[in-house]
């Protein structure tokens, strides 16, 4: 019984590499330096403005017209934030236009089809392979291929052994003697090959764990992995922005509960 769902995943997953290939024929098309912002048709459509006036005005006027402009994050990062609330919080209506947009605003195929591989561990696999046959969709339209993802086997990235030492110490002895299988797999299988894997660099892992986290109301694991995105080359401010997107896409009670951590965090890391 569990064999049958991880061929259902796998096959999906193809579908998301299949679409892979056009990623790059549109991001060559678009120019560089474009500032224009696309809208979600899930959110825009008339259809939407004949159910909520004020709902579809607020998404143009002030989603797509304010957030996704402000400077503090750039509009990949924004997409890659978006992209894993979404896929956290399993809602699927905004996947396609989100992913699509993500694609535009230069988010490689390799690293969307990385995203959902990522969030299968963070979020659960239900919300991750929920996902697979949406992006299977949009990847098939944009004709790419299954060529421009990565092998299921990379060559990982090098570890940094004194801070996995530290780890491993420290969640031994706080999980060890009450759930040693899953500090077995947290070992083996997240931090000695998730996180080293190439198709996402390690502040982008960073970037999308925590929009996960506090998407799904986990202020728990926020400080440590809010220091790691910092670690691993995420900014203050680009940080303080992520929590105005957050707001939006995961609502205010969750980006309100997150604000004490990331100030905690902010302080911990402030000069002198």
């Amino acid at each position: 019984m569990a064999a049958r769902p991880v061929r259902n995943v796998t096959h999906s997953r193809r579908l998301l590499l299949t679409a892979i290939a056009l990623l790059l024929t549109a991001c060559a098309s678009t120019e560089k330096g474009s500032t224009s912002m696309k809208r979600s048709p899930a959110m825009t459509s008339d259809a939407a403005a004949a159910v909520s006036p004020a709902l579809a005005h607020n998404t143009d006027a002030m989603l797509f017209g304010e957030v996704w402009k402000r400077p503090g994050l750039s509009p990949r990062d924004r997409s890659l934030v978006t992209v894993a609330v979404l896929i956290a919080r399993g809602q699927t209506a905004e996947m396609a236009a989100q992913f699509n947009l993500a694609l535009d605003n230069g988010v490689t195929p390799l690293e969307l089809s990385e995203t959902l591989n990522h969030l299968a561990f963070y979020s659960g696999w239900g919300n991750a392979a929920a996902a697979l046959p949406i992006a299977g969709e949009v990847f098939t339209a944009r004709n790419i291929g299954a060529e421009q993802l990565a092998p299921v086997a990379p060559s990982l990235l090098p570890l940094d052994q004194a801070r996995e030492a530290d780890r491993v110490e420290r969640v031994n002895a706080a999980v060890g003697s009450v759930a040693p299988g899953l500090v077995e797999f947290t070992t083996k299988a997240l931090f000695r090959d998730l996180w080293l894997r190439p198709g996402l660099a390690p502040r982008d892992r960073s970037l999308i764990t925590v929009s996960s986290l506090v998407a799904n109301g986990q202020t728990g694991q926020v400080g440590y992995h809010l220091g790691r995105a910092m670690d691993n080359g995420l900014s203050q401010t680009e940080a303080a922005e992520m929590i105005t997107q957050l707001a939006f896409y995961a609502g205010w009670p969750n980006a309100f509960s997150a604000v004490p951590v990331f100030k905690e965090v902010f302080s911990q890391r402030a000069p002198g």
